[in-house]
């Protein structure tokens, strides 16, 4: 019998940051974990980064990384990016589904700052072997769609009975994503246990448009001036930062 994806090998990739702009925000730490099987000791690879621009205090009160810790024991970004994009590239290869929690978020700043350090873009780490990414934010708002309050991984966490150890640490929170979306996949077998990584990844994009589709319809109702970009899992590169 074929092992479903949510029982089988999943890894998953987090970001702490200076800010929520990926334009013009900064990775200041990184996380991969790879887990082979549920329940056995994911292996984790970090990263801690000295992003060479200064570390609002609003940042470092969500991650507590200060931007004097950050330039004394911090990395330059170029070098992290590549590995970090390496990392993710033998996912794909070992076609591995990577889970990652608002994935146009952490994976469009991935681009941005390899485009910023290395000029190349993340989508050349995938040419050969096209990577599955998981994201148990659409998942959990496509399959339980009408269940009210917020969606963020703490609130999924509850939801799911997952343990949080740790919030706001890129491997602390890459682990309990990755576990969320085991509890999606369980909660939800009977709808998703037919679906490879790569047709889900397909539909996830397909599902994202529409939930970005009515977020925004509920902005332009509530008079909220504030766009919502329906592309996933990773952003397009705007005009003016191509320029």
């Amino acid at each position: 019998m074929t092992t479903c994806w949510y029982e089988g090998p999943l890894a998953a990739f987090d970001t702490e940051t200076t800010g929520v702009d990926v334009e013009t925000d900064r990775i200041v730490s990184a996380a991969v974990v790879v887990q082979d099987a549920p329940g056995v000791r994911p292996r984790v690879s970090r990263w801690l980064v000295n992003p060479g621009v200064p570390v609002p205090a609003e940042a470092t009160a969500v991650h507590g990384l200060t931007e004097e810790h950050l330039q004394r024991n911090g990395r330059w970004p170029a070098p992290v990016m590549h590995e970090i994009a390496q990392a993710l590239a033998e996912q794909a290869h070992a076609g591995r589904p990577v889970v990652v929690m608002n994935a146009p978020f952490d994976l469009t700043l991935l681009d941005r700052e390899l485009r910023r350090h290395r000029a190349s873009a993340l989508g050349r780490w995938f040419e050969s072997a096209s990577l599955s990414v998981l994201d148990p934010r659409v998942l959990d708002k496509h399959l339980d769609r009408y269940r009210k309050g917020r969606r963020t991984l703490t609130d999924l966490c509850a939801h799911y009975g997952v343990a949080l150890e740790g919030a706001h640490d890129a491997a602390a929170d890459a682990v309990a994503a990755l576990e969320v979306t085991r509890a999606v996949g369980r909660r939800f077998a009977s709808r998703l246990e037919r679906l490879a990584p790569g047709e889900l990844h397909t539909l996830q994009a397909v599902w994202h448009a529409a939930q970005a589709r009515g977020l925004q319809a509920w902005f332009a109702r509530s008079g909220v001036d504030e766009a919502v970009d329906p592309a996933w899992p990773l952003r397009p590169d705007l005009p003016a930062a191509a320029a």
